[in-house]
């Protein structure tokens, strides 16, 4: 069983990647997309998003980074995978499953898998650039509106030299409406001869016992689950082992919360950082009860110190 964190565009960034797999129990994490144009992007954009590349390409804890990139353009893919790699990528996973209207809008994510020919030429010509023994992986949605075109947009990847497929049990008018249609997966596996992952609503343990009996898939992605529940893959291990599942307190989510605001106020805006924050807390209210009040207190808040205290940082940190 593999188990990785999913690429969350505009959640996901490297601070919250190094704060989350610092947990256990995650294998590998994915950058957030990177946009490909029409141009060569340089060293230091990539280095912006995905600073783990500084690093042998891992987080702080030793978690592997692949970088993800999203265009529908197979030439200028195929440049930018090359550099990504000699930037130190081991892995370059291909978005096709974004349901953003303004990505789409510009022939990326999702809406490519109306053009399964294009889907094909994209994951061949990346695959002929990089070095052959560096993986080409994908992610996909089922569809657009529907997902009669699933099995055959699979096809395409997977003959098009994908290493493995990530499906996200959903279409790109689902959005994130539940349920997750894990029904699919298998299907999809019967069609393709590469391991094929399991994502989309998988928020506790009981989600992945269910995930797995109805999709048959022992490797899955992870995404806004885990950053509700940041000790959900761990858990998700324990459980495959036979072992006791031992829930993380919030008393022990205190330090990864300052950890975190420490690395927001270093590396971001003053605006921006309380904002990260914020977003991050609304969801762990899902599964503490503790966040809400902590959440309740910081709502309105934008001054670093006064953030610093109430998440009981006794040297409050400085911009």
């Amino acid at each position: 069983m593999q188990i990785a964190l999913a690429p969350m565009e505009g959640l996901v960034d490297n601070i919250l990647r190094d704060v989350l797999t610092r947990v256990g129990g995650i294998d590998w994490c994915v950058t957030e997309f990177i946009r490909v144009n029409d141009r060569l992007l340089t060293p230091a954009y990539f280095h912006k998003l995905a600073p783990e590349l500084l690093h042998g390409a891992h987080t702080a804890a030793g978690v592997p980074l692949r970088v993800q990139l999203l265009g529908s353009d197979p030439v200028c893919l195929a440049e930018n995978a090359a550099l990504a790699c000699e930037l130190g990528s081991q892995v370059i996973d291909l978005n096709f499953g974004c349901p953003a209207k303004t990505v789409n809008k510009s022939r990326g994510g999702a809406v490519l898998l109306k053009e399964p020919e294009l889907l094909n030429q994209i994951v061949e010509h990346v695959r002929r650039a990089v070095p052959a023994h560096i993986p080409v992986t994908a992610k996909m949605r089922l569809g657009f509106d529907s997902p009669d075109g699933a099995l055959v947009c699979a096809t395409a990847l997977a003959e098009g030299g994908a290493a493995h497929i990530v499906v996200h049990a959903r279409t790109k008018t689902d959005g994130y409406k539940p349920p997750a249609h894990w029904e699919w997966i298998p299907r999809v596996q019967d069609v393709v001869k590469v391991p094929v992952f399991a994502n989309g609503d998988i928020w506790s343990v009981d989600d992945w016992r269910r995930c797995r009996e109805v999709s048959g898939a022992e490797d899955i992605m992870l995404g806004r689950g885990l950053v509700a529940r940041p000790d959900l893959a761990r858990q998700i291990v324990a459980a495959k082992a036979g072992e006791d599942v031992v829930e993380m307190t919030w008393a022990q989510m205190q330090p990864m919360l300052q950890a975190f605001w420490t690395q927001s106020v270093a590396q971001l805006t003053e605006k921006q950082a309380p904002g990260r924050l914020k977003q991050w807390l609304a969801m762990l209210t899902r599964n503490y009860p503790e966040a809400v009040v902590l959440f309740t207190a910081l709502r309105r808040e934008t001054d670093l110190h006064q953030v610093s205290r109430l998440l009981g940082m006794s040297h409050p940190v400085a911009a």
